[in-house]
């Protein structure tokens, strides 16, 4: 199982900044490795965002996207308390899904 998604969200009126460190290879089945193989293709195909179980991003990738992604996006009509779900999907099956909770800014 993959390590756990860094998630942070923060409120800024009524808009949730949403932070997502994603620990993942991201292989792209082109580099070498010290024996002079090619590593298998390995990457995040699908990421998930939802607020309150309601999709706010759904994202295709490829194996363009650098290892451990970082994604940031912000979130309209948030408060304090609610639920930040992110789930990623790669190309050999894996899944992982984090939860996060909207917190207020200081």
């Amino acid at each position: 199982m993959a390590e756990p998604m860094r998630i942070r969200a923060t409120l800024q009126g009524d808009v949730a900044d949403v932070r997502i460190l994603m620990r993942h290879p991201m292989e792209t089945g082109q580099r070498k490795d010290a024996k002079g193989e090619v590593v298998p293709v390995h990457f995040i195909q699908s990421v998930v965002v939802t607020h309150n179980g309601k999709t706010v991003l759904d994202a295709q990738w490829s194996q363009a996207v650098s290892r451990d992604p970082f994604l940031g996006l912000r979130v309209k009509g948030a408060k304090a308390g609610d639920k930040i779900t992110v789930t990623w999907i790669d190309n050999k099956g894996d899944r992982r899904t984090d939860e996060s909770t909207v917190a207020a800014s200081s």
